[in-house]
């Protein structure tokens, strides 16, 4: 067990052999009270206390020792650690492809280093978190944004926990209000705005509307397709890499969520794409795997380059491939008009089609189905028909619940 000390006083035995306290050198100097105890790695421990806060002290103790025998205890020194100097350590041993990094590692020198910067980690409290999140709110950020600062930051408290610097997670709090993002309500393309468009993109790169609105592909992973992802025969389409930006340069790495999938190839698509290799064939293409430093060299014969067969650049193609298309159709060049429509388009006809969610969630690569749900619920205009007609049939239409279920 511990003990307080009280550095101020101590105990001798007097002249009459009764016990009594006495000044030492160090009273009225400096913190009276240290709480001594024995830390589980078998280390003393200390913490000092000012005068009049002995209650202070013992309930510090206290709190260590109950600590100690539920398994909860942590060193207050460690806690010590500056936000700014964990936060460095915990990105650079994270897990991340290096092109989700940059991101990250971006986020958090502006929007985390800012307000948290050499405060001790243990200093950061729910109401520190609180704050935190109205300083957001008062920097405009978009509340998307803030969910995403707000993952980084849980996190990062999180591996605080684990490596023993702090007992909970301040994020974790009731008090705590995560903020929620916000999904805009997607309003996908017709088939003649895709026709459209397809029309006025140069035959080159024509066949990468039909890849993307076919069969759903990331504008990335239709840069990276090769002729043996394409399972003509059985119409396959295995999406096995993409094409992405790290800094500067380009890599070769997973799809989203590092897994690769297999979605159905239409008929026609597979015949598109097709036309476009006895045309102007496929080209090797070497990039580093993931990591445009260390990463290793890996060649892939790509179906879409550029014309000096090289990959292509997804700001490039919006600039000299997408846009340009747009503006010949005459359709508004924004955000939502860009590549991913084609996706979007894909999603919104197979599950206005009546495909299962489940089913049009493992094509998109989502890693959630109930993502899907949340983003394209509103894309699904025969739904109340189609419950109304399953339910009428159930309940037995004109005959009523009751004749249903003698039926059965």
């Amino acid at each position: 067990m511990g003990h307080v000390e009280d550095r101020w006083f101590r105990t001798i035995e007097g002249p009459d052999g009764k016990d009594q306290r006495v000044k030492t050198d160090r009273h009225g100097v400096g913190l009276r009270y240290r709480v001594r105890y024995i830390a589980p790695d078998g280390n003393e421990r200390s913490k000092s206390f000012p005068d009049r806060a002995k209650r202070a002290a013992d309930e510090f103790l206290s709190g260590i020792e109950t600590d100690k025998i539920r398994g909860d205890y942590v060193d207050p020194a460690k806690g010590k650690k500056p936000f700014d100097e964990f936060a460095g350590s915990w990105l650079l041993t994270h897990r991340f492809d290096e092109s989700t990094r940059v991101g990250v590692r971006s986020r958090i020198r502006n929007h985390l280093v800012p307000f948290f910067g050499k405060r001790a980690v243990a200093a950061i409290q729910p109401s520190t978190v609180r704050e935190w999140l109205s300083w957001l709110v008062g920097r405009g950020l978009a509340d998307n944004t803030r969910v995403v600062l707000f993952a980084h930051l849980s996190g990062i408290l999180t591996a605080a926990v684990d490596d023993g610097l702090i007992a909970k997670n301040p994020c974790s709090a009731r008090s705590v209000v995560a903020p929620t993002p916000v999904l805009p309500k997607l309003v996908p393309w017709t088939v003649e705005m895709v026709t459209v468009v397809r029309a006025a993109v140069s035959l080159r790169y024509r066949p990468v509307v039909d890849v993307g609105a076919g069969c759903g592909a990331r504008q990335g992973e239709i840069f990276g397709l090769a002729p043996g992802d394409f399972d003509f025969e059985d119409g396959w389409l295995t999406i096995r890499r993409q094409v992405k930006r790290v800094g500067s340069r380009l890599v070769f790495g997973l799809p989203k969520s590092d897994k690769e999938r297999q979605v159905p190839l239409p008929p026609g698509v597979g015949v598109a794409v097709q036309a476009h290799l006895k045309r102007f064939g496929a080209h090797a293409v070497s990039l580093p795997w993931e990591d445009p430093v260390h990463g290793r060299q890996v060649t892939v014969p790509l179906v879409f380059t550029t014309l000096g067969r090289t990959a292509i650049r997804q700001q490039v193609a919006a600039n000299q491939i997408w846009h340009p298309a747009l503006k010949a159709a005459e359709i508004e060049v924004v955000r939502a008009n860009g590549m991913h429509a084609m996706r979007h388009f894909y999603a919104s006809a197979l599950l206005d089609g009546g495909e299962s969610v489940k089913a049009v969630s493992e094509w998109l690569g989502h890693s959630d189905p109930a993502f899907t749900l949340r983003v394209y619920a509103h894309l699904m205009p025969d739904s109340p028909r189609r419950a109304r007609r399953i339910l009428d049939a159930l309940l037995g239409g004109d005959d009523g619940p009751e004749t249903a279920q003698n039926r059965g």
